[in-house]
């Protein structure tokens, strides 16, 4: 069984209300995500802080667009990665 590639990836931390609003927008959009505990995956942890330059979680990652990256419950951003969603479904059916 092959599996297929999420949309986004979403690092979390544990009892972290934007996590879980994050996580649940992307749930009732379809939207899908791979989600990593940052407190039980250091490299990740070292990713968002050194790489990325993120101290606050969430931190979401579009994984068709590595510039397209934002930390904490960005409404903007949500409504953007589910137009994109929507375009990209569109286009595929046409």
């Amino acid at each position: 069984m092959t599996s297929s590639p999420t949309d986004y990836t979403v690092y979390t931390k544990p009892d972290c209300s934007q996590c879980e609003k994050t996580k649940d927008y992307f749930d009732a959009k379809g939207i899908t995500y791979t989600s990593v505990d940052i407190t039980e995956v250091p490299a990740a942890l070292e990713y968002i802080t050194q790489e990325l330059g993120y101290s606050q979680a969430p931190v979401v990652v579009n994984n068709t667009d590595d510039q397209d990256h934002w930390s904490g419950l960005r409404r903007d951003k949500l409504v953007q990665a589910h137009m994109n969603r929507s375009r990209a479904l569109s286009n595929a059916a046409s």
